[in-house]
């Protein structure tokens, strides 16, 4: 089975026609990196039977990153509860997961009356493995406020990188080192850096330096439509470079 990458929101909360960020991975699992409001409705536009998703993974705990778990997680209770069996579900994500999770599945209403499982996970620069995927968290330089991670996934031979949102440091050229994909934060075009996110032409530098096979841009801010971000990121890469857009689908 080949790895699988949908891209599931490739804006953010302000942008007017993209979904915010979320990354639906097939491997020998079903894996979701981030939960940004407007992927629940991509992700049932994509196929997805999303009573079968058992594991959700956070870069970090901005809202345009996790808001539509609130979502995902009231329909699962009510699917529990009225229409259907559903699987237990494991969370993971940077320092501060179990605090947040643990108040919200404790007093949100009607989200204790689950009839599944719910297992809470902090990892911090470490790798761990689900079934027969192996998968890195290391921390990313983003917000001083919030422990950020990116994501470095392992399935076969084959490696796809996932950023979050970060700026251009060691933690992130790390995740992508010879990464066959590169999933990377292009929040802006070159000509306009915006506060602890990348540009176009750092992705650009990220993806040489680490010797990636495939960038994609993603995570865009209105203001980057503007602009060829790729042509921008390639004047620094010289490998395969695409926009990322929702529900674009690729064979990692």
């Amino acid at each position: 089975m080949p790895m699988t990458l949908t891209i599931l929101g490739s804006g953010t909360n302000v942008h007017p026609t993209r979904a915010a960020a979320g990354y639906l991975v097939r491997t020998d699992q079903l894996l979701l990196f981030d939960f940004g409001p407007r992927t629940l409705k991509n992700l049932m536009q994509a196929g997805v039977n999303r009573h079968t998703i058992r594991y959700i993974l956070f870069s970090h705990f901005h809202a345009d990153h996790f808001a539509d778990f609130v979502h995902f997680f009231f329909d699962a209770v009510f699917h529990s509860k009225f229409i259907g069996k559903r699987h237990d579900l494991t969370v993971i994500g940077p320092r501060g997961t179990k605090k947040l999770f643990g108040v919200m599945l404790k007093n949100f209403p009607g989200f204790s009356a689950a009839r599944f499982k719910t297992t809470i996970r902090e990892v911090n620069d470490r790798t761990f493995t689900i079934g027969r995927t192996r998968i890195t968290a290391r921390t990313v330089e983003h917000s001083t406020k919030l422990h950020c991670l990116g994501y470095r996934i392992e399935y076969g031979r084959k490696v796809l990188a996932y950023s979050g949102d970060s700026m251009d440091c060691a933690g992130l050229r790390q995740l992508c080192r010879k990464a066959d994909v590169a999933v990377l934060d292009c929040s802006f075009p070159s000509q306009r850096r915006g506060t602890n996110h990348m540009h176009a032409g750092d992705c650009g530098k990220v993806a040489e330096a680490a010797g990636i096979k495939r960038l994609i841009l993603s995570h865009f801010y209105p203001v980057a439509e503007r602009h060829d971000v790729a042509r921008q990121a390639a004047r620094h890469f010289k490998g395969r470079i695409a926009r990322g857009r929702d529900l674009m689908k690729l064979t990692v």
